[in-house]
């Protein structure tokens, strides 16, 4: 088991550091100059090459990506900073590193958080901007999979049960459908007509997050019912993964030996779908769940910024039109270490419940 966890890990990083060699590469070779975007069209020469100097651009790419890495990185060479502790330092970058030992008389190396640098427009710290927008993604990833969950699996249900009738014509016909919509095009549809033809009736807006600002300027307050639209924009197409594996592998469950032998003892009909058949067919269900749950993390772009959803999504297409590569940046890396660790841990549960995933 421990080979096994190891090779996952291993694994893991891997694609994390590929992750941070794309990122890096694709965002240091688009063309622009992120501090003529930051000073304004009618900056002069000095005060340009005075930003490019600060933010590194004026080094070689190779040093450049050594640099990125070494704020990324826990493990970090920095130079000797005065503080009244012994072990714990405090600079701008790394506000609470911890000395582990001395390099050189000039570097040290500290253990330290992620330091995802600072937004090039608003020069907040980009961990700060995704630690407030992160939450609003995870709410919203979650309840598109408990609605695709609890429905998909209740849908498929219903379709095993009648195979080849019309609800599991209809039921195959949608989730085609759902499989095939593209999530904008699908969140535009939804926006517009619950949200404009219908909202007298339905109460829902086109746009709105989390909170909404009182329009007596008392503040912000919740406001649970902007979360109805995207999420159901957003589930919907794991919900037709789910009704679709649900109904085959229930199917398949029904064809085994040992459920013949439940019907033939005489055992109600929905007992032995419920009691014996349905605990063997979702497995492969919550493999679909888990690996869905880190792709509405990542897959929200769009529908976060059609419904006007505060979240992570929303935070990168802002960033792209701004051209704040670093806020970009950081958010890429936290989804795909996001999307990384839900697969490891998956990885791992399956490894302790299925001796034969290990030896595989």
């Amino acid at each position: 088991m421990l080979k096994f966890v190891s090779k996952r890990l291993f694994y893991g990083f891997s694609v994390l550091f590929g992750v941070v060699v794309v990122v890096f590469l694709l965002f240091n070779v688009l063309p622009g100059d992120p501090a003529r975007m930051m000073l304004g069209q009618r900056a002069d020469v000095s005060s340009i090459e005075t930003i490019n100097r600060d933010l590194g651009r004026d080094k070689p790419l190779t040093i450049q990506f050594l640099m990125y890495l070494n704020d990324l990185s826990p493990f970090s060479i920095h130079d000797p900073i005065n503080s009244s502790s012994i072990l714990f330092l405090t600079s701008e970058k790394y506000p609470s590193a911890v000395k582990l030992f001395s390099l050189t008389e000039n570097k040290q190396l500290v253990l330290k958080y992620p330091y995802l640098r600072r937004s090039y427009q608003t020069k907040r710290k980009v961990s700060e901007i995704i630690l407030e927008a992160l939450p609003e993604t995870f709410l919203l990833a979650l309840v598109s999979i408990i609605f695709a969950t609890i429905f998909g699996v209740l849908i498929g249900i219903v379709s095993a049960i009648k195979k080849g009738k019309f609800l599991d014509n209809f039921s195959l016909v949608l989730t085609v459908l759902g499989m095939s919509g593209p999530s904008f095009f699908i969140g535009i549809i939804i926006a517009w007509f619950f949200g404009y033809v219908l909202s007298d009736y339905t109460g829902l807006n086109m746009t709105g997050s989390l909170f909404t600002q009182d329009d007596y300027g008392n503040g912000e307050y919740l406001d649970l019912k902007n979360l109805i639209l995207p999420s159901l924009t957003l589930g919907i197409r794991p919900l037709a993964v789910i009704v679709q594996l649900t109904r085959s592998s229930l199917l398949d469950v029904l064809t085994q030996d040992y459920i013949r032998t439940a019907s033939a003892k005489g055992l109600n009909y929905y007992t032995v779908i419920f009691k014996h058949a349905l605990k063997n067919a979702l497995s492969p269900v919550v493999t679909a769940v888990s690996g869905w749950f880190a792709g509405l993390m990542a897959g929200a772009v769009f529908v976060e910024y059609i419904f006007g959803w505060k979240g992570i999504g929303k935070e990168i297409v802002d960033a792209l039109e701004k051209y704040d590569l670093p806020v970009v940046m950081g958010s890429v890396l936290v989804v795909a270490i996001i999307f990384v660790l839900v697969n490891i841990i998956v990885d791992i549960l399956y490894g302790l419940l299925d001796p034969r995933v290990r030896v595989q």
